[in-house]
């Protein structure tokens, strides 16, 4: 039998780690090229994303014309953010843009394709580590060509979590974020930590290298490939309140289990974004 999206995967790639050619090579003068703002004063974008969204969009639509797109940086720019049941391809051509102005090691190209609104390959290539993670709906993931497996820690207290502060710094939504912070951390847990990339911080749970991750304010673009690899790798993917995942909803809570993920959802002070306020 024919697989219908290997090719896609195969390109999700070779686009990625062109991609991450280029965000390396543009790191050491990031300096001297402009920083921008979008929502906010911390909400950074460079001329560097734009250039690799443009590159992998363009790659893309010339191997598969018919395709529809959702990028960061196009949707910043004013286009839709629609997920249909049409094959579409949801692109963050750098995932921690403020570690890569400041030179944080946690920058992540992160490439999803979703068809009937469901992610069936994920790709999140981690520039400047150099670790490139491909899932496949029902075939697995890895890093690097190796297998990704959770972590087996049924207890929260020997856990580690991950989570980001965001870019919405109005008071009753950072009072939500910190109550949240302070709940997990008095569990207790192992440590609380954060890459600043969405990304990255999916596949350390996939990779077992932490239990859990949550946020309130991400984005599809953020998620939509490290969704599948976290759940590729066996874990679960929830609502900060316990639901389903919803990929558009701007809150995700991925887990090593469900029994991490339940202790979690108890603990997180949960408040919705639209999708036009202020996201990390």
């Amino acid at each position: 039998m024919t697989d219908k999206w290997q090719s896609a995967m195969d390109h999700a790639v070779a686009v990625a780690r062109k991609a991450g050619q280029m965000v390396r090579e543009a790191v050491g003068s990031v300096q001297s090229e402009a920083v921008m703002l979008k929502s906010s004063p911390i909400d950074l974008v460079t001329q560097t994303d734009q250039k690799v969204e443009k590159l992998i969009i363009h790659s893309l639509k010339e191997k598969f014309p018919t395709h529809c797109f959702i990028g960061e940086e196009s949707v910043a720019a004013g286009e839709g953010c629609v997920l249909s049941d049409k094959p579409t391809w949801i692109i963050d051509p750098i995932d921690g843009t403020t570690n890569f102005v400041h030179s944080f090691p946690f920058v992540a190209v992160s490439i999803g394709f979703a068809v009937n609104k469901q992610v069936e390959l994920g790709v999140v290539y981690s520039c400047l580590q150099d670790e490139m993670y491909t899932a496949r709906r029902g075939k697995g993931a890895f890093c690097n060509g190796r297998p990704l497996r959770v972590s087996h820690q049924q207890d929260i207290q020997r856990s580690i979590i991950a989570t980001e502060f965001g870019s919405n710094r109005d008071p009753a939504a950072v009072d939500k974020i910190f109550s949240s912070l302070r709940n997990v951390v008095s569990i207790p847990v192992h440590g609380v930590r954060g890459a600043g990339s969405a990304a990255v911080n999916m596949c350390m749970v996939a990779s077992g290298r932490v239990e859990a991750y949550y946020e309130m304010g991400i984005h599809v673009w953020d998620i939509a490939a490290g969704s599948l690899i976290v759940s590729e790798a066996g874990g679960v993917l929830m609502d900060v309140e316990g639901g389903p995942l919803d990929l558009m909803s701007r809150r995700v809570l991925a887990a090593n289990n469900r029994s991490v993920g339940d202790r979690l959802v108890d603990k997180i002070d949960a408040f919705t974004l639209r999708r036009d306020d202020d996201a990390s």
